[in-house]
């Protein structure tokens, strides 16, 4: 029997749990890929037009890169400690749902819905409240900035479809799944 995903366990469903890995799991993408990868920017690269005053770090000279490089770490200090937030959250959502099991369209769509919200928030904060960074600096970084948030407001919107059609199948109602005829 095919139940509806907000028709989980004691109301505990993997909404949060799938947040907060899609919060990990996308700074990871934007810290891998846009700070190291691609080398677009670092999380200090933007502080000589920054709105809160930090001095400047270029990522051009090696003491600037090692200042930047630092806070990188520390950025992927942050989504590592999401993502093993999220999978003990996801962890005890699992053990406590007493045969119900979400089917992965639930938690991959609260995934992007989380990763959406860390583009949003990062975006918001560290591109245009501090401007302590930018997407990628140069004549066209507001474009770049506004693209990120708009990447993020589709990733939420959907996260949030994705994860509106899910289902949880229980496992000790669901006879089909019980005799092995699945």
């Amino acid at each position: 029997m095919a139940i509806r995903s907000s028709e989980t366990a004691g109301g505990r469903g993997v909404a949060l749990p799938g947040i907060v890995l899609g919060v990990g799991l996308g700074g990871f993408v934007d810290g891998i890929l846009l700070h190291q990868v691609l080398q677009w920017h670092h999380m200090l690269s933007s502080t000589d037009s920054d709105h809160i005053g930090v001095r400047y770090y270029s990522p051009h000279t090696v003491t600037g890169l090692e200042m930047n490089t630092m806070w990188d770490g520390f950025f992927h200090v942050f989504t590592w400690l999401s993502v093993l937030l999220g999978l003990g959250l996801l962890y005890s959502r699992v053990t406590h749902s007493r045969g119900r099991i979400w089917r992965s369209r639930v938690l991959w769509g609260w995934g992007l819905v989380g990763w959406g919200l860390f583009n949003l928030v990062e975006g918001i904060v560290d591109h245009h409240i501090l401007a302590i960074h930018h997407v990628r600096t140069g004549p066209y970084q507001t474009w770049w900035d506004i693209g990120f948030l708009v990447l993020g407001a589709l990733l939420v919107a959907g996260g949030w479809l994705l994860q509106r059609g899910g289902t949880v199948l229980d496992v000790c109602r669901d006879t089909a799944y019980s005799t092995g005829a699945a």
